[in-house]
């Protein structure tokens, strides 16, 4: 299982491009759909709480599906296995990179990668919306949410404990009736 973990994020570290939340789709298809580790249901809350970790939401993610899997080493082989990919890429390129920096060619290559990294990041949000139930009457929130942070500078450390902070009141009245 440790093996199947370490190669299972190897993979999806080594074919992502975009970052962090790029990966999340191919977290979500790797370890929800395809091997049925995790429920959708509890991958929607690891993925809450690696958001609101600090670090790297894929390497946060990996660590909590490795550990839910097979305890410490399992978060081991699994951040591993995430991280393997894109610290050799990046070492290669970074030793590499003066040499290309003016290319027209990889610089129009980086230009047309650009739309499908955000389609690569509004596909699992877009999932996550209707696992969370998300629906017309509660849409307002998350569109809320992401005005506050973008257009008035909002913490989105602040957005996640009011958010924390209605989701317990609002329990609390639900069984008081």
């Amino acid at each position: 299982m440790l093996w199947q973990l370490f190669t299972s994020f190897l993979k999806i570290g080594a074919f992502t491009i975009g970052g962090g939340y790029a990966m999340i789709p191919l977290i979500q298809d790797e370890v929800v759909t395809r091997r049925g580790w995790i429920e959708e249901s509890e991958f929607l809350d690891m993925i809450a709480i690696a958001q609101s970790a600090p670090g790297v939401i894929a390497i946060n993610t990996s660590i909590f599906v490795g550990y839910k899997l097979r305890g410490l080493p399992g978060a081991i082989v699994a951040s591993l296995g995430s991280a393997l990919p894109s610290f050799v890429i990046i070492l290669v390129i970074a030793s590499c990179f003066t040499q290309f920096k003016d290319n027209s060619i990889v610089a129009r290559a980086f230009m047309g990668i650009r739309p499908t990294v955000v389609a690569l990041i509004v596909a699992p949000v877009w999932r996550m919306g209707k696992t969370a139930g998300i629906n017309w009457k509660t849409l307002w929130i998350p569109i809320v949410t992401a005005l506050l942070i973008w257009r008035c500078g909002v913490s989105p450390i602040l957005c996640v404990a009011v958010a924390l902070l209605v989701g317990v009141i609002i329990e609390k009245i639900k069984k008081q009736d």
